[in-house]
């Protein structure tokens, strides 16, 4: 028996300043015992909970279940130690696998060469025992493995998500500089936006922020579209109780009501890219999205506004970006009342040019950008 199977307890890995957040989803996911960590989550989860955090979770970026763990100080102990474990139970020889690993506070200093110590503990247990080895796969294997060290403890686990969990498989295509899904996921969660009143973003880039704003009213799984997951590799998977759990979160996908959602772009790439990825999802083609600079926009009063406007990588050729954030402010100003502005800066030093006094502000990290969300009340 794994150490998952004995404890059923996981480890759920989350973007840094987003804890709380997914503390709370996870919760109402079905998850017991939440309790932060260096970079994510435990909790304590039957097979259905499981199943149904791998698809409905925004916010998590994946979910490891632990199958051994040992006091490990130096890399030939970890080989003989996972080359003890049956490698079977979870793949076969024709199957592709990638490892990753992160080091704190371990003798092991490397993290690439821990995590090469445990891929050839894998291939060799399958050349002794069938012959032949499982090739690697950097980008999409079939098995996901995970070494961790903490301490000089080390802890083996299988990713149950199966690869990143932002990566939803409407976003095709993309435009410079996106905002990951599960950062607009986020952005969504602390807007508290319920569809009482419409919501708009009038700088949508590809859209992320309208595809998580239609997956959030709509009741869309966040892995509606995923082909895979990795607990279909665990050894005690059960279809049918995966197929029910799945079969049940779809059925509460509810339609979205015709201008709810909207957005618009002066860029005519990025509509396309935008209007394209929303037609991946159930309902998408609903958003309407417009090539417009948000300069010409009449008023955009009585709304929820959201929106991750160009911080300099995205604003290539602009002279002055402080005169770019001045405009925007007198735009929310003047022409928003009654709205409720969430603005993401990744450049925090716009924050002094929109002219606005925001009601708070959140640190929110996208990619490399140690950035701001800002929210501004406009009377």
């Amino acid at each position: 028996m794994y150490a998952y199977q004995q404890h059923r307890r996981y480890f759920a890995q989350i973007a840094e300043g987003l804890e709380e957040l997914g503390a709370e989803e996870l919760k109402t996911l079905g998850a017991a015992d939440v309790r932060p960590s260096y970079r994510g989550l435990y909790f304590e989860a039957d097979q259905a909970v499981l199943y149904r955090i791998n698809y409905q979770s925004r916010l998590i970026t994946r979910v490891l279940a632990p199958i051994t763990a040992f006091p490990c100080h130096a890399t030939d102990y970890l080989y003989r130690k996972a080359r003890d474990i049956a490698w079977k139970d979870f793949f076969g020889v024709d199957h592709t696998l990638a490892v990753f690993a992160n080091l704190s506070n371990s003798k092991l200093r490397h993290s690439q060469y821990a995590a090469l110590c445990l891929k050839d503990a894998i291939v060799d247990y399958f050349r002794e025992d069938c012959g032949r080895r499982p090739n690697v796969e950097r980008i999409d294997p079939d098995v996901w493995i995970n070494l961790f060290i903490e301490n000089n403890r080390a802890v083996i686990s299988i990713d149950t998500s199966g690869g990143s969990l932002h990566r939803r498989g409407y976003r095709q295509e993309g435009v410079e500089a996106p905002m990951q899904e599960t950062v607009a996921a986020a952005v969504m969660r602390w807007t508290g936006w319920d569809g009482t009143q419409p919501l708009y973003d009038p700088m949508c880039g590809s859209g992320t922020l309208l595809s998580e704003a239609l997956m959030h009213y709509c009741r869309i799984p966040a892995g509606r579209l995923r082909q895979k997951f990795g607990f279909q590799r665990l050894p005690d998977y059960e279809p049918r109780l995966w197929r029910s759990v799945r079969e049940s979160e779809d059925r509460r996908i509810r339609p979205l009501p015709k201008g709810l959602i909207a957005g618009s772009d002066i860029s005519a790439e990025a509509v396309a890219v935008c209007q394209a990825n929303n037609r991946r999802l159930p309902h998408g083609e609903r958003i309407r999205v417009d090539r417009l600079d948000f300069r010409r926009l009449e008023e955009l009063g009585h709304r929820v506004i959201v929106c991750n406007p160009p911080y300099g990588i995205r604003l290539s050729g602009d002279a002055d970006l402080g005169d770019f954030y001045r405009e925007f402010g007198d735009f929310l100003k003047q022409r928003c009342q009654g709205s409720t502005a969430y603005v993401y800066f990744g450049n925090r030093e716009m924050l002094k040019h929109i002219g606005l006094k925001p009601s708070w502000k959140r640190p929110l990290k996208n990619g490399g950008l140690d950035g701001r969300l800002a929210r501004f009340e406009l009377y």
